[in-house]
């Protein structure tokens, strides 16, 4: 995998918890939480942080039920990574994110920047998978 900077989404419809990360390490930090007004994005937010870490590629977390079902925001989130792909003309890559929330909160032990952490174990996700394709 050649080396590059990626940014992971984890959405949500009031606040979108994003990461960056380098293929190269595998590794990824949280960076930031953009707001939702109504549902939409502050895609100004968006904008600028694709500005500052100039990635690749675009990782969006996809919520699924533990039985593989369907859920409300899995279309939202389906939306999200479209829209990321018109606007900013990068890669999107889905990632099941079941269970990410659980996971950043009991790395945080707090509520606290959940969002922006649960991004993080969403693009450390995608890493992992890209190292079994390999």
């Amino acid at each position: 995998m050649t080396e590059k900077t990626l940014l992971g989404f984890d959405y949500g419809s009031k606040r979108i918890g994003v990461a960056v990360g380098q293929t190269l390490t595998g590794s990824a930090t949280p960076i930031a939480i953009v707001r939702c007004v109504n549902q939409k994005p502050d895609w100004e937010h968006i904008s600028r942080l694709l500005r500052d870490w100039n990635p690749g590629a675009l990782v969006v977390g996809i919520p699924l039920c533990m039985d593989d079902r369907r859920q409300s925001m899995t279309e939202a989130s389906e939306r999200f990574a479209r829209q990321l792909q018109g606007r900013f003309e990068l890669p999107v890559y889905p990632v099941d994110e079941r269970l990410s929330s659980r996971e950043a909160g009991e790395r945080l032990k707090s509520a606290h920047n959940i969002d922006a952490v649960a991004a993080q174990v969403i693009l450390e996700t995608w890493f992992s998978q890209q190292q079994n394709v390999e």
